[in-house]
């Protein structure tokens, strides 16, 4: 249990520097989809590295992991491109806390496809996290300053992509290691992102100052994080793992604020502290959250 608590608090300590590189990288003038897109190639190279070292039951002959990967792929692309467009017309904090609302949105789509009954509860968390949106992004106030419609958009559709990448990677994990699955949606999120991404960036990435932090981000916010999470899920319980995830937007609100020097108002933490503990709720009692359904998977 300890080990496994231990890989699933480094992963996403990992996804929340990410988000702090990508926006480093974004203020030095690299454009998000560019960004994007090199977290998520540099990413599929490791988890190539990790399909060849453990190849066993990777469940590559089945037209069904193609497709579920493939759909996968789709979610962690929009994931990646979204997030990072967010941060560009907001900040760090704001966007790695809208992206933890993906149970939200795995929930409505549970409820659509009969998955899971809705209760009140239920139902009243859901409103609760509307809530703590409307207050962290200030929607209501267009002179506030800060976060923009753009910024708050995005964030919401990182993580409704990151619901997207939940369900292909529980429906592909039935017919395949964790390492293929990965593979796949990697090299789809590479093919995706080669269209919007700024194709003179995606070439002077190669040579570029920045590199290290391009190799980091793409190493420690794609492919290392992804197989430690996983593999950290194998020892440790969903609702341990879904509290312990909160690591991520904390960390990337403390490197929002210490490196990048962003701030947030009182009513704005307010809504970040609700939008986080209710959907920590969420995710503990609920059967369908991302650690419960990639947990689903008993692959080496």
């Amino acid at each position: 249990m300890g080990l496994g608590v231990g890989f699933v608090v480094l992963a996403a300590l990992f996804w929340g520097l990410s988000g702090g590189i990508g926006g480093i990288l974004m203020a030095d003038g690299w454009d998000a989809f560019v960004v994007s897109f090199y977290r998520g190639a540099i990413g599929l190279v490791f988890v190539l590295a990790w399909l060849a070292w453990r190849p066993h039951g990777s469940g590559l002959a089945s037209g069904r992991l193609w497709f579920w990967s493939a759909v996968a792929g789709l979610g962690v692309a929009g994931n990646f491109s979204f997030y990072f467009v967010s941060i560009a017309h907001g900040s760090v904090a704001v966007a790695a806390t809208l992206m933890y609302t993906a149970p939200v949105f795995v929930y409505l789509v549970s409820f659509a496809l009969k998955l899971e009954s809705p209760t009140v509860l239920k139902l009243v968390a859901i409103a609760l996290v509307m809530v703590g949106i409307v207050l962290l992004t200030q929607i209501y106030d267009t002179g506030a300053g800060g976060v923009t419609l753009i910024g708050a958009g995005a964030g919401l559709l990182a993580g409704l992509s990151y619901a997207v990448f939940i369900f292909g990677f529980k429906y592909a994990g039935s017919h395949g290691s964790p390492q293929a699955i990965l593979s796949i949606a990697f090299g789809v999120l590479v093919l995706i992102l080669m269209w919007p991404g700024d194709g003179a960036q995606m070439v002077a990435v190669l040579s570029t100052p920045d590199w290290p932090l391009f190799a980091a981000l793409g190493v420690f916010g794609a492919g290392l994080s992804f197989a430690l999470y996983i593999n950290g899920l194998r020892y440790t319980a969903p609702a341990v793992a879904s509290i312990v995830a909160m690591v991520e937007p904390v960390t990337a609100t403390l490197f929002g604020v210490v490196v990048l020097h962003e701030s947030l108002g009182f009513v704005q933490i307010l809504g970040m502290g609700l939008i986080l503990v209710t959907v920590t709720a969420l995710s503990v009692t609920s059967r369908v959250t991302p650690p419960a359904l990639v947990q689903n998977r008993n692959s080496e």
